[in-house]
């Protein structure tokens, strides 16, 4: 039994020895590619003039996307916080009274795509039109009241597009007590033309701006490797694969792009705190509730992670194509 017990402790070791070495060599692993990451950083510190006109370059076609990303954004709150082309307007029958009126609207309030319905009795719609029109004088001499009551009608937020206003309109056009029903169909869909088209110019903008900096990135990486070159050959000739010799270079993309994500960032803040102060005095003027909403959390780390993996990409598409034409003689 004993010698059993022996073989048997002797593959117990030999599985830990094995499990050690698997250990220590992806501590290695990881440890040199620390070394490589930081080695990589120190590299763009000990060349700050080239690094910081790459950087700089990079930032401003970021920043550029970015704001107009954060301006279309805002520009589709103002436009949902909107009520004008949002209101339908319901002129009921002469012939309906204002209870039957009341009634009506508490049917209206239970469709869940109306969000509150307001009624404007026949007296109150005559002392309205009184005060704004002008003719009050001439109001006053009829024998009785011409105007019908009215129903206003506020859909939910979340009825958007111009189809969905346009079933709803007809919907309620089909009730009985309603002679007719308005609203402004045209100026809404002209609204949302705009905004689609702004949309789409941003994302063009956004692909144009992101081939900008992947082509920055790739000269960039050229020149460090045509600047490392001996290096680079020595290393081949020791027996260094193009990927291993590629690693410290997709580092360097990696910092170009998030450093240059970091200036846009903070660029973009810079521009929407110049035009937040005129903005708030405008939106004062028409009595607006609307505010100037800068980047999420969420936001910028989309905007950091985007622009590192454009350093990385340009870095890779380069370096590898780079190493592929560089022969050790």
């Amino acid at each position: 039994m004993k010698p059993v017990r022996n073989k048997s402790e002797q593959k117990t070791r030999r599985g830990r020895a094995v499990k050690r070495g698997a250990e220590n060599r992806w501590l290695s692993s990881l440890r040199l590619q620390g070394q490589s990451l930081n080695s990589s950083l120190l590299r763009l510190l000990c060349a700050p003039f080239a690094s910081a006109m790459a950087i700089t370059v990079m930032a401003i076609a970021i920043a550029l996307a970015g704001s107009f990303y954060v301006l279309v954004n805002n520009a589709q709150q103002l436009v949902a916080s909107l009520q004008t082309g949002k209101q339908i307007s319901l002129f009921l029958q002469h012939s309906i009274s204002d209870d039957q009126a009341r009634l009506l609207a508490q049917k209206l309030e239970a469709n869940t795509a109306i969000a509150k319905v307001r009624v404007i009795s026949k007296q109150l719609a005559l002392a309205e039109f009184q005060q704004y029109s002008g003719f009050g004088a001439a109001l006053d001499a009829l024998e009785s009241n011409p105007l019908p009551a009215v129903i206003q009608v506020y859909p939910k937020e979340s009825i958007t597009e111009a189809y969905q206003f346009k079933q709803l309109l007809e919907q309620m056009q089909h009730e009985h007590a309603v002679d007719f029903a308005q609203m402004d169909m045209q100026w809404l869909a002209r609204l949302q033309a705009i905004m689609q088209m702004a949309n789409s110019l941003v994302l063009i903008l956004t692909a144009l701006l992101a081939v900008a900096v992947l082509f920055i990135i790739g000269n960039t990486i050229r020149a460090e490797l045509q600047t490392r070159r001996d290096e680079v050959i020595i290393t081949k000739l020791v027996g260094g694969t193009n990927a291993f010799i590629c690693l410290p270079f997709l580092y360097t993309g990696f910092w170009y792009g998030l450093i240059s994500g970091l200036v846009a960032w903070f660029v973009i803040g810079v521009i929407l705190l110049m035009i937040n102060a005129p903005l708030e005095q405008l939106t004062l003027l028409y009595q607006s509730q609307f505010t100037l909403q800068f980047m999420s959390f969420s936001e910028t780390i989309l905007l950091l992670m985007t622009s590192s993996t454009l350093g990385i990409i340009g870095a890779f598409s380069v370096a590898s194509y780079q190493l592929s034409l560089l022969k050790p003689e």
